[in-house]
């Protein structure tokens, strides 16, 4: 069902409108009017006759027509009789204003389930409870107690929080910003993030969506519907609720890593979402995306009237990942032409202290006129001669007659540039107050514009022993058995293509001297039991161990001690395998989140994995270039590559690894946690060995 009718009614009732100035019920009804809808406004109130003119009506079914929008806001115990009124007389979009339902306790939580089962059988859809309203500027709704209406923008705003919708709100007035929507969604009882992410992607009158979230209802609906959206429309989120301390611990390495955040992270990188750390940062990045082009690469040029000024821009820009402009000789022949000879005609490009506006408008056309520019930054610092308000005309002027070239300002000051912030609000060219926040933003779009451009995600498939696999957890599951230990972790994998250590499980000194004897030398020993997941912490992993009788003598030292530090562990015996002498170590895994699915890891193998915590994460399925990335993000990767002369490792075989384990989780959901570390990694043309392995499974 569409949300149409939430932001352009033809009529609209208001449930516990009042008289009492106030009162949310009169806010909401005087914002309703003051905005200068010109729809019918129906006030319902049982004990008046009439509110600011409008004649009140006792119930719903009284008014005699169909409300096509009905506010209420009520006490919770009553809504669930004003929902059955919906129902009668045919209204379908309620925005439920009132509080007290599942953010106050079970009893809450039952009544808002109460509310939600009228609204279904009914066809109902519902904004909220617990929200602040909805704002449609250029339909003139304002069904919300939010205070003044904004003007009419590209930019639509959904919200988790009521509060923080009102703060931006001022705001946003107060800059002159603009919004198509605005929404608060309160508890989503019916009406969510996704749904409004459908609604907004389908309005010809948004560009830009933004939003504030502390939860997400349905990831993995989520983190497909917003790749999508993202393609046409860019999505900026602010997300809090993320922090490790509300992570539950987990057993495995991966799994103590990657906390929910994490997760978040993962998605918005998936989805191509642009995570805003706060709302100035959100503010920033909208303005940018909603009244700029998309610049066409990382290019950037910057205009300046200080040296300071403009070197701060540069420094920030290198560190942002933008490409400094190398300006044609064309160009810069042309900025001699017109600029003194004192100034600078490379970028920077200084146009001197003493510029007025028609100089910064000689260099912004002619800098923008560069095939090698696909950005450009005017810098200005009020100096005794300096024309704030006439360079900002010329800089909005410039910027209009140039449509496929992004144009930012900063202006730095307060009171000496403050008409020239203006003229550039109005003129819709963004300006920033730093240089350092004006590249942030920018970088934020052309990351955003990377995103866009990647090639087709295609996930390759790799021939496996399916069946295997499922026989495995099928018994371990059937015995309640929820970790599978590393042998059969090994057969998982190998049934995926990976190649594990030869070896054997001994249950005397002589037999694990046999076993031994038959690997060849080295070969490393671990204590074998289902109870004991981490080894070394109990001294049961040994490796380097070079004759028969080193081999016997670890393997009584272990079977005497470990249980004397695990008593309740079933120790089952000891696993010889052969030993991988050569290449480096690496850690590949994966963590389940219980709203986004399977979550891949990739690091710095072995022990220190914990310590360094140089990893990095990515939402499965994997597809070749995501693996690779993977890889390319951690510090691990540069020595991966080979440093000083070393060798490096086979690039493309470990990305393979990452996909092929990828495959795997997705095709068990059963599997929660895996890790594979060490995964020893050679040079080309060698084998990588799945050292060491372990896994746990959940029914699904």
């Amino acid at each position: 069902m569409s949300l149409e009718k939430f932001f352009n009614p033809s009529s609209v009732a208001i449930v516990g409108a009042s008289a009492k100035k106030g009162k949310v019920g009169y806010e909401i009804l005087t914002n309703m009017i003051n905005s200068g809808y010109e729809g019918k406004i129906y006030p319902v109130n049982k004990k008046a006759e009439q509110i600011e003119g409008l004649k009140c009506y006792p119930d719903l079914k009284s008014i005699g027509k169909t409300p096509e929008l009905v506010v209420i806001i009520i006490p919770a115990a009553a809504v669930p009789a004003v929902m059955r009124e919906c129902v009668n007389v045919g209204t379908k979009s309620v925005i439920i204003i009132t509080a007290g339902f599942k953010e106050v306790g079970e009893k809450g939580r039952q009544l808002e389930q109460d509310i939600l089962q009228i609204a279904r059988q009914g066809g109902v859809r519902i904004i909220g409870p617990n929200c602040l309203g909805a704002i449609a500027p250029a339909n003139k709704v304002n069904a919300s107690f939010g205070g003044s209406m904004p003007e009419a923008g590209p930019t639509a705003y959904l919200s988790q929080s009521g509060a923080l919708l009102a703060a931006i709100l001022d705001m946003a007035n107060a800059h002159g910003i603009g919004f198509s929507k605005l929404v608060s969604i309160g508890n989503k009882a019916d009406v969510n993030e996704l749904d409004l992410l459908k609604s907004f992607a389908a309005d010809p009158e948004t560009k830009v969506i933004a939003g504030y979230l502390e939860n997400i209802t349905n990831g993995n609906s989520f983190v497909r519907e917003a790749e999508i959206i993202s393609k046409e429309k860019p999505i900026l989120l602010m997300k809090s609720g993320s922090t490790a301390a509300g992570a539950q611990a987990a057993s495995s390495h991966t799994g103590s890593l990657a906390g929910s955040e994490t997760a978040y992270e993962a998605m918005f990188t998936r989805a191509g979402i642009v995570r805003c750390d706060s709302i100035k940062h959100q503010f920033d990045f909208a303005q940018l995306f909603a009244y700029q082009p998309l610049p066409s690469d990382r290019r950037i040029a910057v205009v300046t009237n200080a040296g300071g000024p403009g070197i701060m821009a540069a420094d920030a820009a290198e560190d942002a990942g933008l490409k400094f402009a190398q300006l044609g000789d064309e160009t810069v022949d042309k900025l001699k032409e017109v600029l003194p000879a004192a100034a600078n005609f490379y970028n920077p490009i200084d146009v001197l202290g003493d510029a007025l506006s028609d100089r910064y408008e000689a260099a912004l056309k002619n800098v923008l006129a560069d095939d090698n520019v696909d950005i450009v930054l005017v810098l200005l610092t009020p100096q005794a001669m300096t024309e704030a308000e006439k360079t900002a005309e010329a800089i909005v002027r410039v910027s209009r007659e140039n449509p496929t070239k992004m144009v930012t300002a900063c202006f730095l000051g307060a009171d000496k540039v403050a008409d020239g912030l203006a003229v550039l609000e109005k003129g819709k060219v963004p300006h920033y107050d730093s240089p350092e926040s004006a590249v942030r933003a920018i970088r934020a779009v052309c990351d955003y514009v990377r995103w866009k451009a990647r090639p087709k995600r295609v996930v390759r498939l790799f021939p496996v022993n399916r069946r295997k696999v499922e026989n495995i957890i099928d018994r371990h599951l059937r015995q309640q058995s929820r970790e599978i230990g590393e042998t059969e972790s090994k057969e998982v994998l190998e049934a995926y293509g990976f190649v594990t250590p030869k070896g054997s499980i001994a249950n005397t000194a002589e037999q694990a001297g046999n076993i031994a004897s038959q690997l060849g030398y080295p070969v490393v020993m671990k204590i074998w039991s289902p109870d004991i997941i981490h080894k070394s912490d109990v001294g049961g992993v040994r490796v380097g161990l070079k004759n028969r009788r080193e081999v016997m003598d670890v393997f009584d030292l272990m079977m005497y001690r470990i249980p004397q530090k695990m008593p309740d562990a079933d120790i089952l015996g000891v696993l010889v395998q052969e030993m991988c002498t050569s290449g480096k170590e690496v850690i590949l895994g994966m963590h389940r989140d219980p709203q986004f699915g399977p979550l891949m890891m990739f690091g710095m193998g072995g022990t220190m994995v914990e310590v360094l915590q140089d990893v990095a994460f990515y939402l499965a399925p994997l597809t070749a270039d995501e693996a690779r990335q993977m890889l390319a993000s951690t510090k691990t990767y540069r020595m991966l590559r080979g440093v000083r002369g070393q060798e490096g490792v086979d690039i493309e075989v470990l990305a393979e690894g990452l996909q092929r384990l990828s495959q795997l989780v997705t095709e068990f959901p059963q599997i929660k946690e895996m890790d594979i570390n060490p995964y020893m990694i050679g040079p080309p043309g060698t084998t990588p060995i799945a050292v060491d392995a372990r896994m746990s499974v959940e029914k699904d």
